[in-house]
């Protein structure tokens, strides 16, 4: 293998050599988001927990207990997904199950007393997390980049037959806010 003289000089890979996609939306897209899953991931190591785990936290935190079925919808996964990270969290002692009474084959999910500490220090590392994605970044540059991001989603999402909610227009954010819903609102633009 032939290696560039920069490679050589500095033990790098040849930078002269650019991806392909480095002037596409969809690549700088990916690349952000790579490094954001990464650094997320960093991050909820420090708390025990794996990347996928804190979606089902936060979503038990902010909707109360529910069925499998429901926690998969909203998480956009399949059940078996959703049920095996369940499982996952209950070793964990961060959420239990229980089926529904008059209907055993119904399993409902709650949120325990350390999955509710565990789900607060999820938000606060979310919010840390996007300081640092975004800095440098006016608040009308995060609302201009958080209204494009769920246009192209939404886009997406029409075109494979996905569920479309959960793609809130900025408007309806910025009610939450100026109802003095902050925390519901940082929850929607997530």
């Amino acid at each position: 293998m032939v290696r560039s003289k920069r490679f050589q000089q500095r033990g790098t890979m040849d930078t002269d050599n650019k991806h392909p996609g480095i002037k596409s939306v969809g690549w700088a897209l990916v690349q952000a988001s790579r490094l954001h899953r990464s650094r997320t991931g960093d991050k909820l190591s420090e708390l025990g927990l794996f990347a996928g785990q804190e979606q089902v936290l936060q979503a038990l935190n902010n909707s109360g207990p529910m069925t499998m079925g429901e926690l998969a919808a909203i998480l956009r996964v399949r059940p078996p997904t959703a049920s095996k990270t369940v499982s996952r969290l209950s070793s964990l002692k961060l959420v239990e199950r229980h089926t529904e009474p008059g209907d055993a084959r119904v399993v409902r999910v709650k949120l325990t007393r350390e999955g509710k500490r565990k789900a607060a220090a999820i938000d606060a590392l979310w919010e840390e997390v996007e300081g640092e994605l975004l800095q440098g970044f006016d608040n009308k540059d995060r609302k201009r980049l958080r209204k494009l991001l769920r246009k192209a989603a939404k886009n997406l999402a029409g075109l494979t037959g996905a569920d479309q909610t959960g793609f809130e227009a900025d408007d309806e954010v910025d009610g939450l806010e100026a109802a003095g819903e902050p925390e519901m609102a940082a929850t929607a633009t997530a």
